[in-house]
């Protein structure tokens, strides 16, 4: 009997349809600090952006398919209200934290 099966891909874009899981794979991009950092979250989010429908994120967003493609590439530089939008569309928002060492003590 053969096994079944899923290819990760389809694994992955499942899982990131929930905006708490997408959350947590976006900032676990966000803290890499690798050469290849900056890359590799646009690429994160371009699975966000496939799991929710990537044709339908790129309208919701206001923005051309082929611009979104470029956008969330390797070697892409979109703006931050292009990343805002983006999120937005997908039920998520940018937001910035206290770093955990440099909390004032009470």
């Amino acid at each position: 009997m053969p096994k079944r099966t899923r290819r990760y891909e389809e694994s992955l874009h499942e899982d990131l349809k929930d905006p708490d899981e997408a959350a947590a794979y976006l900032n676990a991009h966000l803290e890499d600090e690798s050469a290849d950092s900056d890359e590799l979250f646009l690429l994160a989010l371009r699975d966000v952006a496939k799991a929710h429908g990537f044709t339908e994120v790129a309208q919701n967003a206001e923005l051309g398919r082929e611009s979104l493609y470029k956008a969330l590439s390797a070697t892409g530089n979109p703006r931050l209200s292009t990343l805002s939008s983006l999120l937005k569309v997908m039920g998520l928002r940018l937001a910035v934290e206290v770093e955990g060492n440099q909390r004032k003590s009470a």
